[in-house]
């Protein structure tokens, strides 16, 4: 049976670094002390005002292609996860197509906000799973949220972050590795919560919305705390029994990096250590559709991974949507 394998993998981040210091300043009160006690974020990156959603996963996908000695001709279909595009239309993934010399690959984006990463490496596995063509298959998450954010909202100015993660999937025949399961499930009565709510055909952005906050990223109402520990738990008990993998015996959960508690709370509810899942944000801050592959790639570096270990990749994000999906990798 063919199977879709995780290849190779890279990311990047931007230069500019921001402290927690930076927010004190802007906001006029500490903030340093509860940012650093509660969520454990320290510092973030945030684009320079001349970089790009593109320009991030182009410089991610460079990366995976160096890891993998994978050559741009090579890579045959592209699926880029952002709820930041370059545009509203046309699509990020044909930009960075173009610009990276894609040349055989078809594209497109998907956005379930930061549940993106996850949803398109499910995608990406069908793909080549079902489709013999598709042999090599490169997945990004993109975020560049800076752009959208209010820089007097304290709710979420120092929690949002920029940064790209990619996965470069291999067909391979007969393979004990790869993609085993995945679940996707939507909340969407909590569509209104969280987002960017102008600039698409329901408010299109006027000259009256240009200086307001309508355009920016807004927490207009309060999610659940238990939400993301509930859905996370169940979620991985969902992939542990289609696969026949026990809890305890996957080797790494990646959980959106956005509340280091929830984390916690979810791997408590699962009875398994709290060292079992890796946390990136502490200086990447939260980077949305991201944060998965990077802190993925972040576990690599730090030899915390290593071929044949189980893992189990799942992310939430504004709708609210959730994706799980299962690798060995």
């Amino acid at each position: 049976m063919r199977n879709a394998v995780i290849h190779s993998s890279g990311f990047y981040v931007p230069e500019k670094i921001i402290s927690n210091k930076y927010f004190d300043d802007l906001l006029g009160e500490e903030v340093s002390p509860w940012l650093e006690k509660h969520v454990q974020i320290y510092e973030r990156r945030w684009c320079a005002d001349n970089e790009s959603t593109a320009d991030l996963a182009k410089e991610a996908i460079k990366n995976a292609m160096q890891n993998g000695g994978v050559k741009p001709e090579e890579i045959d279909l592209l699926i880029i996860a952002t709820d930041t595009p370059e545009f509203i239309s046309p699509s990020t993934s044909s930009k960075v197509q173009f610009e990276l010399g894609l040349i055989n690959a078809g594209t497109f984006d998907v956005n379930t906000a930061c549940a993106g990463f996850v949803t398109a490496l499910d995608m990406a596995s069908k793909y080549i799973r079902d489709d013999e063509q598709y042999k090599t298959v490169a997945v990004v998450g993109a975020y560049a949220m800076s752009k959208y954010l209010n820089m007097l909202d304290k709710k979420t100015v120092n929690l949002f972050a920029d940064g790209a993660g990619a996965f470069i999937l291999k067909a391979e025949e007969n393979s004990g590795r790869g993609f085993l399961a995945s679940r996707l499930i939507t909340k969407g009565q909590y569509y209104d919560y969280m987002g960017i709510f102008a600039g698409g055909t329901f408010k299109p952005i006027s000259a009256e919305l240009v200086d307001t906050v309508e355009p920016k990223l807004q927490i207009r109402k309060k999610f659940p705390p238990e939400l993301n520990p509930e859905i996370w738990s169940d979620i991985a008990k969902n992939l542990s029994d289609r696969t026949n993998i026990p809890l305890n015996e996957v080797d790494m959960y990646f959980l959106t990096q956005i509340n280091i508690n929830s984390i916690f709370e979810t791997m408590e509810k699962l009875n398994q250590p709290k060292e079992k899942a890796q946390t990136s944000m502490h200086y990447y801050g939260y980077t949305g559709s991201a944060c998965i592959p990077i802190a993925f790639c972040d576990a690599l570096e730090k030899g915390k991974i290593k071929r044949g270990d189980n893992i189990f990749f799942i992310g939430s994000g504004g709708g609210l949507a959730f994706a799980g999906t299962a690798f060995k990798y």
